[in-house]
């Protein structure tokens, strides 16, 4: 099984340079699932239901979440709806969904968990719950289902966290895959014992940016302490970041992940 994960689809510019490259990934490299990132496809904050429908039709067949999923009425109703493959963060107290959902494919049912760093900036750690003691649940409930591939993904600050996930989880799920970051780290492997890992696949996006805003507004802000609010910016060049993994079946271990890194210089 070939799947296809992408980073942190910021905004409009995310949603474009998705939409115009997954349909020829798909099938370059003969994927089979594409899941992507989606708690700030939505102007930065969450994603609604026109966004979720927009990414759909293009050939995203699954989206994780993260802290901003919570924070739009719409991303929540698509979290809450057990048929729709929407993922809320499992271990977020604020999370209306169920820990896990199941995305039935040709090849069969594959599992996708989100799942928060338990620090996180201004109030969000003491909304969630121990992640290492939470994936432990899960993967009890997961025992008993017919799945041919579990992908976890951790949504956090730390590279630590991020790391020590991949390690704690290795030989028990496909993949674990980073993000939050919206910046790429340079440790694509496979561990020891069968599990693909990332501490962070990056973002979709505007290049020139601070995490797809514009730089007029955040270094005013840091520098001068100016109170300002947010501005995505639009302006090209764009990248595009994801990992492909290719997944044993029989096994539900990863043969290779590889990085997919590419950018636009024309608009969108």
């Amino acid at each position: 099984m070939k799947l296809l994960y992408i980073g942190d689809v910021m905004a409009q510019p995310g949603r474009k340079i998705v939409s115009e490259l997954v349909p020829g990934l798909r099938k370059k490299h003969k994927v089979d699932v594409v899941v992507a990132q989606s708690e700030n496809v939505s102007h930065g904050v969450g994603m609604s239901t026109l966004h979720y429908l927009e990414l759909k039709s293009v050939g995203v067949d699954f989206f994780s979440g993260g802290n901003h999923s919570v924070e739009r009425k719409e991303t929540l109703a698509l979290i809450e709806d057990e048929n729709t493959p929407v993922n809320g963060p499992a271990n977020l107290r604020q999370n209306p969904g169920p820990d896990y959902k199941l995305l039935e494919t040709d090849k069969g049912a594959v599992a996708f968990v989100s799942i928060m760093g338990a620090t996180f900036p201004k109030g969000y750690s003491r909304d969630v719950s121990n992640p290492l003691k939470k994936l432990d649940q899960i993967l009890d409930d997961l025992s008993g289902q017919s799945v041919v591939a579990t992908v976890v993904n951790f949504h956090g600050d730390l590279s630590s966290e991020k790391r020590v996930a991949g390690y704690y989880l290795d030989g028990k799920v496909s993949a674990v895959v980073g993000d939050h970051w919206h910046v790429p780290s340079a440790d694509t492997m496979v561990l020891p014992k069968g599990t693909a890992h990332v501490t962070d696949v990056g973002m979709c996006g505007t290049l020139h940016s601070s995490l797809g805003v514009q730089l007029e507004v955040i270094i005013p802000r840091w520098r001068d302490g100016k109170k300002n609010v947010n501005t995505m910016d639009s302006r090209p060049p764009y990248q595009f970041n994801a990992v492909l993994i290719d997944i044993d079946e029989k096994t539900g271990l990863a043969r290779s992940i590889k990085r997919i890194q590419e950018i636009i210089n024309h608009p969108l």
